[in-house]
């Protein structure tokens, strides 16, 4: 999932200055499983921000909702009779989400309420840690199901480097080698034939550059 945590106050009311009523539009989404933007954190949002803007004598009215996804243009059409109604929507979702949002609603500012900050997993609850940098060229074939990419300080694709010390990361050392683990992942599933091919670099060219990935499922089209 994505995981997203949220800005500081401080920041979120600057980007509000001068409005006298907002949408604080939460994501049903990866978000609301990593507790940052769904129906509670949403009530804890605006309840700061009345209150800081109260406090400043400067009053400003919130509408709160939370939709299943923005970075879903179906759903977003859910409040179409709200966006009119505010001065902008502040939005509890991945940048994905609103920049969908931003662009359903031309007429209306839409502003990030969370920094973007990984695809991860919990470890557990409210423990989320990275576990892939969505390269386009998955690995985890040849690594026992542990990315290098994400998970080896250096981002390695054949290693390791030499320099962890108890299977741990010379970088930091708080930090598992990830390919101590592969290794071990690899000997466990008998598998140890995979680590000797010699995996090529990413072609960057076509996963990164040249603007926004697609993908396009020509079975879904209609």
């Amino acid at each position: 999932m994505v995981i997203g945590e949220r800005k500081p106050l401080e920041e979120i009311l600057k980007m509000l200055n001068g409005l006298k009523k907002v949408l604080v539009l939460g994501c049903g989404g990866c978000v609301t499983v990593c507790l940052t933007g769904g129906d509670d954190a949403v009530r804890v949002l605006a309840s700061q921000i009345r209150m800081s803007r109260d406090k400043d004598g400067n009053p400003i009215d919130t509408i709160e909702k939370t939709v299943e996804r923005q970075c879903d243009p179906e759903y977003n059409e859910q409040v179409s009779d709200i966006a009119g109604q505010v001065d902008a929507v502040l939005s509890m979702a991945c940048g994905a989400g609103v920049q969908f949002m931003a662009e359903r609603y031309m007429g209306i500012p839409v502003y990030p309420a969370l920094n973007t900050t990984f695809v991860g997993g919990s470890l557990k609850e409210g423990y989320y840690v990275e576990r892939c940098q969505t390269c386009g060229e998955c690995k985890l074939y040849y690594t026992g199901g542990i990315c290098p990419i994400a998970r080896c300080s250096k981002s390695l694709l054949n290693g390791p480097c030499g320099g962890s010390t108890n299977g741990k990361c010379e970088i930091d050392p708080q930090v598992d080698c990830a390919w101590q683990l592969i290794i071990d992942r690899l000997k466990s599933l008998n598998l140890m034939d995979r680590y000797e091919e010699i995996m090529a670099v990413n072609d960057w060219r076509t996963n990164r550059d040249g603007g926004p990935r697609t993908m396009v499922r020509e079975d879904f089209q209609r």
